[in-house]
C-alpha cells in the first residue's frame, strides 16, 4: 500500500539518542522502517534505545561530539545517509546577569557548533544522498517565544534555526533538505531537573492551550514526518510543534 510517511530502508543517524526527543525519533524511525545509526554519548542509555528499536540493520555509535575526533570518527565510519536528525543539546535557566563567556561557549557549541560542525563535515565527505534531509531540533525560545532567564540558550536556537535557512539555500544543489523541529515545553529529563520548582511547571503547563505539555512521541512524529518523502518540496522551514502556545 501507498504511503509516503514510511522510511522503509532509509538510513538514518540521530544524534543525542540515548534518551528524550533522540531517543523517541529513533523509535519512531525504526517502526517506519529505517534503519538508525544511534549516536549518544552514555553507553548504558545508548544500549537502552538499541534494544528499544524494531527490525534490524539498526547501529550504535558512542562519542562525544564535542570533541573534533569523535566527529572525524563518525563521518569515516558512517555509510551514505538518507537523512540526519541533530538532536543532542543542552538547556541553560539563568538570569542575564550570571551568564558569563563560560555559560554561553558551553550552551552554544553543544547546540550550535556541534551539530554544524558534523553537518559541514557529512556534507564535504558527500555522506548526504541526493534527497537526503536534515532535521536540527531547535525550541520556540529561538522563535520570539521568551522568558527570563533563557537567553543563553534561546540565542543559540535561534541561531540554529538561522542556519537552517542558509544551509537549506547551498545545500539545495544537492537535493538535500535542511528543516527544523521547535518543540516547545516536552516532558523530558531536562524540564524536572530543578530549574523550575514542579509548582512553577504546573502554572506553565496550564498556561498550554492543550493543558499538558508534549511527549517525545509529539515531536518524533513531526521529525518523521520532515524525514519521510511526504515533506520533498519542503526545506528551510521550522515546524513548530509546542500545544498551541505560540498561538497566544
Amino acid at each position: 500500500m501507498y504511503n509516503p510517511f514510511i522510511l522503509t530502508d532509509k538510513t538514518l543517524l540521530i544524534t543525542g539518542a540515548s534518551s528524550g526527543i533522540g531517543r523517541a525519533t529513533a523509535m519512531e524511525a525504526s517502526r517506519l522502517g529505517a534503519h538508525v545509526i544511534a549516536c549518544g554519548r552514555d553507553h548504558e542509555r545508548l544500549s537502552q534505545t538499541l534494544h528499544l528499536l524494531e527490525g534490524a540493520g539498526h547501529i550504535p555509535f558512542e562519542g562525544d561530539l564535542l570533541e573534533p575526533t569523535t566527529i572525524d570518527r563518525l563521518v569515516s565510519e558512517v555509510p551514505a545517509l538518507d537523512g540526519i536528525v541533530l538532536s543532542a543539546g543542552k538547556g541553560l535557566t539563568l538570569p542575564f546577569q550570571f551568564c558569563g563567556r563560560e555559560q554561553f561557549d558551553e550552551v552554544f557549541n553543544i547546540n550550535f557548533f556541534a551539530p554544524l560542525e558534523l553537518l559541514r563535515q557529512l556534507f564535504k565527505k558527500k555522506k548526504l544522498r541526493p534527497g537526503a534531509s536534515v532535521v536540527m531540533i531547535a525550541s520556540i525560545a529561538g522563535t520570539g517565544r521568551r522568558s527570563v532567564g533563557n537567553s543563553v540558550y534561546g540565542s543559540a536556537k535561534a541561531a540554529l534555526q538561522s542556519m537552517v535557512r542558509y544551509t537549506a539555500l547551498e545545500l539545495a544543489p544537492k537535493k538535500i533538505r535542511v528543516n527544523a523541529v521547535c518543540p516547545g515545553m516536552v516532558n523530558t529529563p531536562f524540564i524536572h531537573s530543578g530549574a523550575l520548582t514542579e509548582e512553577q511547571l504546573e502554572q506553565d503547563r496550564a498556561s498550554y492551550p492543550l493543558k499538558r505539555y508534549g511527549e517525545p512521541e509529539d515531536i518524533a512524529h513531526g521529525v518523521a514526518y520532515l524525514l519521510s518523502d511526504a515533506s520533498s518540496w519542503v526545506t528551510g522551514t521550522s515546524l513548530v510543534i509546542d500545544g498551541g502556545i505560540t498561538a497566544k
